[in-house]
């Protein structure tokens, strides 16, 4: 894993074509062998089936995606170095084995392995898993005795595994990573949240990347609610299991307050509503209210006041 590469590097790793085209053998060597360094058998008899997402950072790795029944496992020649992995079973089961020792995980669950010693992973049944991948001089500074972590399972009701889980999918936003900048600092709070999750102590405290996990899934979980009208700060404070205060504190440091932020991102739902050609035909107060306006004068008021014009002159510039 290069650390003087700020670029992201994204692709998919997909079985099926070579599954339609009887060229498993060759996925196996290319993809398994070659890039990701391990090799991959089918369990009972169940087809292959194997189709993730790999994303790298500086000094930072993530791999998420589905996979059928199989067994995978390092072999000595495969080892070329000694990164750290954290798998996490985010639905079905997995076994890992490695060091002598044995860590059974499902739903929700992780364990920390290893690249530098041959390593075995037994997934049962179909499953969907996210493996991070650390540098080992990222993580060691703060936690000296990483190696005793391998292979001790993580329960899945962890808060800090959780919030871990939660921001990586920051690296599905190009806006959140658009910037070698930005690139380079959504690896530090990943190497945070993970200090934090293995009980390390990093100096200085991984408050950053702690906050910056609980502000995206504070964000997150406003707007997976932002269609109800009656949606408060209380509501959310609770769901988050975080005070009131603390929510202000931290839509605060972005400048802005949850007022704000729910305010703008109904108008926003709203607009992109309004203009979709697919829902062109749709009234404009039911719209409205599907995007959490109770108040229709209100909803129209704030609408021109952010866009320069009415519902209805965006809707009609649309139709044009």
């Amino acid at each position: 894993m290069a650390s003087n590469d700020d670029e992201l590097v994204q692709f998919r790793v997909d079985s099926a074509p070579h599954a339609k085209s009887r060229e498993l053998d060759a996925f196996r060597d290319a993809y398994g062998r070659r890039i990701l360094r391990f090799e991959i058998e089918s369990l009972d008899a169940h087809p292959l089936q194997f189709d993730f997402v790999l994303r790298s950072l500086p000094d930072f790795a993530m791999a998420s995606g589905s996979r059928s029944p199989m067994r995978i496992w390092r072999t000595k020649e495969l080892i070329d170095n000694d990164d750290l992995l954290l798998v996490v079973v985010t639905r079905g089961a997995g076994e890992l084995g490695q060091l002598g020792r044995v860590a059974a995980i499902g739903d929700g669950g992780a364990a920390l392995m290893t690249n530098a010693t041959p390593a075995n992973f037994v997934v049962p049944t179909s499953s969907h898993t996210i493996t991070y991948r650390f540098r080992r001089d990222l993580l060691r500074p703060y936690i000296p005795n990483v190696d005793d972590l391998v292979i001790r399972p993580i329960p899945g009701g962890s808060q800090a595994l959780r919030l871990l889980v939660a921001y990586s999918r920051v690296l599905n936003d190009q806006r959140a990573l658009a910037t070698a900048e930005l690139r380079r600092t959504v690896t530090a709070h990943m190497r945070d949240l993970a200090v934090l999750l293995l009980g390390g102590k990093a100096e200085p405290h991984p408050a950053d990347g702690l906050r910056a996990a609980r502000l995206k899934a504070l964000k997150d979980d406003i707007l997976s609610r932002i269609a109800q009208s009656s949606l408060s700060v209380g509501e959310i404070a609770r769901s988050q299991q975080i005070s009131e205060r603390y929510i202000r504190q931290l839509l605060g440091s972005e400048g802005t307050t949850f007022t704000d932020f729910v305010r703008e991102a109904r108008l926003v739902r709203a607009y992109r509503a309004l203009t979709e050609s697919s829902q062109l035909h749709r009234q404009i107060h039911v719209i409205a209210y599907e995007s959490g306006f109770g108040d229709l004068s209100y909803f129209n008021r704030t609408f021109r006041r952010r866009y320069g014009m009415s519902p209805s002159d965006a809707r009609a510039l649309a139709r044009r």
